[in-house]
């Protein structure tokens, strides 16, 4: 996969099918270990939030470059604003409201934008960490 080749699919509800999708198209482009399951992880919750809260309408798509590997996550309906990725923790005992905050402390960076009544998610890992931008 080369940075201008980026990979898209629509969101379903199905789970598994989304993360074997992940798995295949970050092992091309070299990410392994725990790395790779915190992206697919976060990856995955951006998608229960479509799900849950988007309409259940959206695409994602996965590229990367020498740099980074990155995942967008878009949903139809744009209540995500950039000011969700300022997320605190949970509290103690809470069961829900974990997604956004887990996203943010899973990849190296994790960004949401709005445009034409959508939002977009957008996680990326350095493919590199020790040589990643400070």
């Amino acid at each position: 996969m080369h940075s201008q080749q980026r990979c898209r699919w629509p969101i379903s509800d199905d789970l598994i099918g989304l993360r074997r999708h992940l798995y295949h198209h970050i092992d091309q482009a070299g990410l392994a270990g725990p790395r790779r399951d915190d992206l697919v992880l976060a990856a995955n919750e951006a998608v229960i939030n479509v799900l849950e809260h988007g309409g259940a309408t959206g695409t994602v798509s996965i590229w990367h470059d020498a740099q980074a590997l990155t995942v967008d996550v878009v949903d139809a309906v744009g209540r995500l604003r950039a000011e969700h990725t300022r997320r605190e923790r949970p509290a103690p005992g809470a069961t829900r409201g974990f997604g956004l905050w887990l996203m943010g402390h899973l990849c190296d960076e994790f960004t949401i934008d709005q445009a034409d009544a959508s939002s977009r998610v957008r996680l990326r890992m350095y493919l590199h960490p020790t040589s990643a931008p400070a």
